[in-house]
């Protein structure tokens, strides 16, 4: 069969199936490529038909097509679609059981399907890639290819390990597909996906039907009277993107008072609430759609006529996608920038906190390594360790220090003790021998057991898994009473071991482990160079469109358009005061921080001697329920979250639940005795 023969029937599964009369520009040049069992390298802005590159493929080629997704919303929302025309496809994801996955694949492997999406990280243990090999792959699809490179601006591991799953699956044509790749970045995609010799299409990153405006704001409160004033003056549906979940239900709020029907999307809705805003919004039952960055990926709304950005994106990938999901019906559509100076500040936070410097990492390590016990396990939260840092570090960095010290092999948290004790033999070998030597006892004989797994180290404390003891003790279950009965009588003294943080060698540098110090410094650095250019963006007094055109490497850029608020000479006048005034809680905490409340401020309360009495109350309490839950004390509520509880004395559930670091199961867990100890002192102060 020719290539005019291969791509006019493509042309005609894609009338057939589809219903477009034609591909859109570069789908040609791409489908074309792929069917002919090239690698291929697709760039198409957001909006320009990526998926049809391989579904059209799929249905024509022979055997199996693979398409790994990053999104499990993505991925369903693809094969519903595709199950709709009628077409063979299904998926695998983490939100399935045993029994549909096995079922899924095996269908994909008698035959049954064209179509397999799955995440990346379905292939990082067992046979899956074999199995699928077997049966025989015809395409594989790596869609946000931009993920498998160290630059792009969504970074994950399992993108890394595609070219291993590619040899598992036994080397099958591959395409790669993305919206937002810098030159550097396609280039990293052909050396880690190891295409050979790809057929690479760019079809040009320029939305013409978009224009770009940016609205210098100072405060919050102008980005609100600036958000709604674009609402009220502007037609159609929007979708409103903001840093944060709690900034989502704010501005959510804010605009249902300014009677814009409007509804918050974020990560942290569950399944049924996140459908049906999802749905109101497709349904255009909302005038707006408020949301983090969770929300877009594979929504296909063609007629949104309003993208607002209310905080800068730490990327320009990140804000051209984004913003990208506005007029994708090829109608004119707007995209507003709010930005304000201090909105780099939070992603240089966020940044420096996922690659800590090298200095912190060994500050973090020297304090856990001071206050390891015996054992090597730590009892100290990210807070508590910040605390103890003589450099200025908040909790995100610790986080990321201890993610480091993880993937070196010097730090591991276990996820439950299970059957491992710490003991330290307190009785000499005499008096062993004196009051226990005289009979064969099951008290003896946990002695002598636990003293071949640990020798002397037993008379300084040292692990014993008691599932790892000879038979005859019982397990757990019946060893755990044995140990009681020696500890009353004063023979050792034992705890569980740590459910929580250990460091695997407490006694070694940290320069015995191995750690990539070189990546970390690049990685840090390419992300602020990311930012830098976000910002350059929203600050030049050229044409914004070809500012965003040269970033990605586009020929197409100009010095100018009539499209962006600097070439067309337009300022968008604000509405002073177009916001409503927000709504004055009351809350039952004491204290709280007038226009600012403690619950937004970073820095630990400023205690009183009141406050100091109180504390060591609540950390009496802290210590008792750790004792009887057989948990680390942090576990139970951090010092962070304590020493807010003593400032801010609240008395209810409700303001309990405001406190950082209470979270619904801590409240129903804990909840009604913290507020007594609280409570209880208000009283006695008060008489």
């Amino acid at each position: 069969m020719t290539t005019t023969q291969t791509l006019d029937d493509a042309r005609a599964a894609l009338r057939e199936h589809f219903g477009y009369p034609a591909f859109r520009p570069g789908q040609e040049a791409a489908v074309t490529s792929v069917l002919a069992g090239r690698d291929t390298l697709v760039v198409l802005p957001t909006g320009g038909g990526k998926s049809l590159c391989y579904q059209v493929p799929a249905l024509m080629l022979p055997k199996l097509t693979v398409v790994i997704s990053p999104l499990i919303s993505l991925m369903k929302d693809q094969v519903d679609a595709l199950e709709a025309r009628g077409l063979p496809a299904t998926f695998v994801n983490s939100t399935l059981s045993s029994s549909q996955i096995s079922d899924r694949l095996a269908r994909a492997i008698r035959g049954d399907v064209k179509l397999l999406y799955v995440a990346p990280e379905r292939f990082d243990a067992g046979t899956t890639a074999e199995r699928l090999r077997d049966a025989g792959v015809s395409l594989l699809a790596v869609d946000e290819a931009h993920c498998i490179s160290e630059w792009g601006h969504d970074f994950r591991p399992s993108y890394l390990r595609i070219a291993q799953v590619r040899e598992k699956l036994g080397m099958p044509p591959t395409v790669a597909l993305t919206a937002t790749a810098t030159p550097h970045v396609r280039t990293d995609i052909v050396a880690q996906l190891k295409l050979d010799s790809p057929t690479t299409i760019i079809t040009g990153f320029d939305r013409t039907n978009l224009s770009y405006h940016v609205l210098p704001v100072r405060t919050d409160r102008e980005k609100d009277d600036a958000l709604v004033h674009l609402l009220r003056t502007s037609d159609g549906l929007a979708v409103v993107y903001a840093a944060t979940r709690k900034a989502v239900e704010r501005i959510a709020m804010l605009l249902d008072r300014a009677r814009i029907p409007a509804a918050a999307y974020h990560a942290g809705l569950d399944d049924e609430r996140r459908h049906a805003v999802q749905d109101a919004f497709m349904g255009e039952k909302v005038r707006a759609i408020v949301a983090t960055n969770a929300f877009g990926m594979g929504i296909d709304k063609p007629n949104v006529r309003l993208v607002i950005h209310y905080a800068m994106p730490g990327t320009l990938e990140a804000y051209y996608q984004e913003a990208g999901r506005a007029g994708r019906d090829g109608q004119p559509a707007a995209c507003y920038l709010l930005h304000a100076f201090p909105d780099r500040f939070t992603h240089e936070f966020f940044i420096k906190g996922a690659y800590p410097e090298r200095s912190t990492v060994e500050e973090v390590y020297g304090v856990l390594q001071r206050n390891a016990m015996k054992d090597g396990s730590v009892e100290l939260s990210p807070d508590d360790i910040a605390a103890r840092l003589k450099a200025k570090a908040g909790e995100r960095e610790v986080e990321s220090a201890l993610r480091i010290l993880t993937q070196a092999g010097a730090y591991r948290v276990e996820p439950d003790g299970g059957d491992r004790v710490f003991v330290r033999l307190l009785a000499t070998p005499e008096r062993i021998k004196r009051e226990l030597g005289g009979n064969d006892s099951l008290e003896l004989g946990i002695l002598r057991a636990m003293w071949r797994v640990a020798g002397k180290a037993l008379s300084d404390g040292a692990p014993i898994d008691l599932s790892g003891l000879p038979p005859g003790f019982g397990g757990s279950s019946g060893a755990l009473p044995l140990l009681d009965a020696l500890q009353s009588r004063q023979f050792l003294e034992w705890h569980r071991g740590s459910s929580g943080a250990q460091l695997t060698a407490a006694a070694k540098p940290l320069t015995a482990f191995r750690i990539d110090w070189i990546t970390i410094d690049r990685r840090r650095k390419a992300d602020l160079q990311k930012l830098d250019a976000m910002q350059q963006y929203a600050y030049t007094k050229g044409c914004r469109r070809g500012f965003v055109l040269r970033y990605f490497g586009d020929p197409a850029a100009r010095t100018s358009c009539s499209g962006c608020d600097n070439c067309l000479g337009t300022r968008v006048e604000v509405e002073r005061g177009a916001a409503p005034e927000p709504a004055r809680s009351r809350s039952s905490g004491r204290r709280r921080g007038g226009a600012k409340e403690r619950a937004d401020v970073d820095e630990a309360p400023t205690l009183s001697g009141a406050d100091e009495a109180l504390l060591a109350r609540l950390r009496d309490l802290r210590r008792v329920i750790s004792r009887e839950d057989q948990v680390p004390a942090y576990v139970v509520f951090s010092d962070r979250t304590l020493a807010e509880m003593a400032v801010r004395r609240p008395t209810t559930e409700h303001a309990l639940s405001e406190i950082r670091g209470v979270g619904p199961a801590k409240l129903e867990r804990y909840g009604a005795r913290f507020l007594d100890v609280v409570r209880s002192t208000d009283e006695t102060e008060a008489a």
